[in-house]
């Protein structure tokens, strides 16, 4: 049965919403995101105090759509208001590890014994910050946060060895204030 559907997310006082089209940007007191909305079958109008969603005659794939664009707007109003963080630990018990970042780029040296360091080149708006075994990934951007804190994680994959006796890495352990 297709149903009329109306969503509302409240736009606090210091943020601005705007949109170019399929392009919606946020904008508030510690930066500015924007992202590319394609759902055509869905109206959003924007005032200055709500963002409404609205969709006669929706299907469950809409009804889906438009929650999944409501969440995404929340987050948004969310990190412009304060920036996502994630903290990291790294653990080394059988050698030494050294994390580095300099010019934009995460560098992990004698990981497991290995020569070559691994790298990672760091996003443009993610500051990431190395304070003795603690990583602290911070940006404006929640989901450009998420993804570089999964991908500091996953440049510490062991292959090759037993996982259960190599247990090196660099691993998530906060998530924006709460553990994980």
């Amino acid at each position: 049965m297709k149903k009329d559907l109306h969503s509302v997310v409240e736009v606090p006082s210091g943020v601005v919403v705007s949109r170019d089209g399929m392009l919606l940007k946020v904008k508030g007191a510690k930066g500015e995101v924007s992202r590319l909305m394609d759902a055509p079958s869905i109206i959003v109008d924007i005032s200055s105090q709500s963002i409404t969603l609205s969709r006669a005659k929706s299907t469950k794939r809409e009804k889906s759509k438009m929650f999944s664009l409501r969440a995404h707007m929340k987050n948004m109003i969310r990190f412009v208001q304060s920036p996502a963080v994630y903290k990291l630990k790294i653990c080394s018990s059988h050698f030494p590890v050294s994390v580095t970042v300099q010019k934009g780029v995460l560098s992990m040296k004698n990981f497991i014994g290995e020569k070559v360091p691994r790298v990672l080149p760091i996003p443009q708006g993610v500051d990431v910050r190395v304070d003795g075994d603690s990583v602290t990934v911070t940006s404006h951007d929640g989901e450009l946060a998420g993804r570089t804190a999964g991908l500091i994680e996953k440049l510490s994959v062991v292959r090759e060895k037993d996982r259960r006796i190599f247990q090196d890495g660099i691993y998530i352990t906060e998530k924006n204030g709460e553990a994980v």
